[in-house]
């Protein structure tokens, strides 16, 4: 890549723009983890499972930049390839998906400058996945620099099936049998399905827990109430 860059751009350019894009991986998880420390402080529950991140090889980032037919510049990398610099939020349940895209979208020195809900509206392939483009300012010792990060969160069964989807067609280089597409795309059905019932589930065992909890402090009052009334009986 780097000789790339000096055919078009100064190295240290180069160095300086994949900084920016680091730091901003760091300023947001760092925010994400917060989020997730409180919502456990606050409701006991974490709806973050794991966190991935990562930044886009310079490879990765040619074979991005000719694919879609632009000059290859740092101009043009900052500019059309949103997905550089990526995290990847694993949650265990659909509800939590849009419970912390509202969460970060609420985040004052967060901007949002694009969303893609592939849950509502699956790829061809089958593929689910919550998608956020936002911009985060990193703060340098003479400037502030937005920076965009890619977010995609999405439960562990879409993960799962997105993992390997990715895996399959990348021996294919994106050009898999018919069958083996079809194959996928069941298989992304059978994950929807999955991911439907435990989210049920987990409704319905969160339901069980308040009425028994219902019950429980129900018994404790009618305890106190027969206490009280004895000890009135007694002062009689």
């Amino acid at each position: 890549m780097e000789k790339a860059i000096k055919n078009y751009e100064d190295v240290d350019s180069w160095k300086t723009i994949m900084f920016l894009y680091n730091s901003a991986i760091k300023e947001v998880g760092t925010k994400l983890e917060i989020l997730n420390d409180e919502f456990q402080h606050v409701h006991q529950y974490n709806p973050i499972e794991h966190i991935k991140t990562r930044v886009k090889s310079p490879e990765s980032i040619v074979k991005k930049l000719r694919k879609y037919g632009y000059e290859i510049s740092i101009e043009n990398m900052v500019k059309y390839v949103n997905d550089i610099a990526g995290v990847r939020l694993i949650c265990s349940f659909t509800s939590d998906i849009y419970r912390l895209a509202e969460m970060i979208g609420n985040q004052s020195d967060l901007k949002v400058l694009s969303i893609k809900d592939y849950i509502k509206n699956p790829k061809e392939s089958g593929y689910k996945s919550y998608h956020m483009l936002v911009s985060v300012p990193i703060f340098l010792s003479d400037s502030v620099v937005d920076t965009k990060v890619e977010i995609q969160i999405r439960t562990i069964a879409m993960d799962f099936w997105a993992s390997l989807e990715h895996k399959i067609y990348y021996k294919f280089e994106g050009h898999a049998p018919e069958y083996i597409s079809r194959e996928l795309k069941e298989c992304a059905e059978m994950v929807s399905t999955l991911d439907e019932k435990m989210l049920s589930l987990n409704e319905a065992i969160l339901e069980c827990l308040e009425n028994q909890e219902e019950l429980n402090e129900s018994a404790k009052r009618k305890k106190s109430n027969q206490q009280d009334q004895r000890v009135l009986q007694g002062l009689d």
